[in-house]
């Protein structure tokens, strides 16, 4: 196993406390409806580094085959239980970047929060080796953790400091403290955080990276996450909340 991977699966055990979660009630999120719109009990959905797996029993529901890809035992641990009883769900423990037992088997491809890859050569090969599992026509939808948020949280966080009589230099050292700048490597989207290295995307890097992957027909939204995830933000309820990235392509 990878250094990562056992990092990920240390972080499954605590993983809702740790992490953002896409599917709380006061998130807008646009994954599931159209997720529902290209349902089919003929047609194979994969969920493409699915950690836990509180997408798979959803993908279940609307498909015949549901094929569930992590690299790390500790998530997959937590998805084959939340699984029990889903008898179209299967489950591969292997990277993205190495997918060719799927080759052109898959309908709907979904991943969500696993382009990751703090190495940008393997999210780009990650993407094309999705790009080859899919049939022709076949969709991939998605959510990638946005770095433009980072900046946006940070600038709010900056002008609360600033309305509460703080010195500019003062304000942006408690901004950042707030952000937690010291976990950001923010000219290349990097975070790291107790092991874990993620990549935070940009938004033009979304139709830049899955177009040049082979995909078509690139389509991105927002992802609008709740402000009770953020636990330094409760009086800032009145300004739009942070952001992840949706997006949708065809093969």
């Amino acid at each position: 196993m990878s250094e990562q991977a056992q990092h990920w699966s240390r972080a499954a055990e605590g993983y809702e406390e740790a992490f953002i979660d896409p599917y709380l009630p006061e998130v807008r999120n646009p994954l599931r409806r159209a997720v529902a719109k290209l349902a089919d009990r003929r047609k194979t959905a994969a969920d493409l580094g699915c950690g836990i797996g509180p997408l798979l029993p959803f993908l279940a529901e609307h498909f015949g085959r549901v094929i569930a890809v992590d690299f790390a035992d500790g998530m997959l641990a937590r998805a084959r239980e939340r699984c029990h009883g889903l008898v179209n769900v299967e489950f591969h423990k292997g990277s993205l970047t190495d997918l060719p037992a799927f080759t052109g088997q898959v309908d709907v491809a979904v991943a969500v929060n696993s382009l990751v890859l703090p190495d940008t050569a393997a999210l780009d090969a990650a993407l094309r080796a999705i790009h080859g599992t899919l049939r022709p026509k076949g969709h991939f939808l998605g959510i990638v953790p946005a770095i433009d948020a980072v900046h946006y949280f940070t600038m709010l966080l900056l002008d609360r400091a600033r309305l509460a009589g703080m010195p500019e230099s003062k304000a942006r050292q408690n901004a950042a403290h707030h952000a937690e700048h010291e976990y950001y490597d923010f000219a290349f989207g990097t975070f790291r955080f107790h092991g874990l290295e993620q990549h935070f995307w940009q938004p033009f890097e979304v139709r830049h990276r899955l177009r040049r992957a082979g995909f078509r027909r690139v389509r991105k939204a927002k992802v609008h996450l709740a402000w009770q995830q953020f636990g330094c933000a409760r009086d800032l309820g009145d300004e739009p909340p942070p952001w992840d990235w949706f997006f949708h392509a065809r093969r």
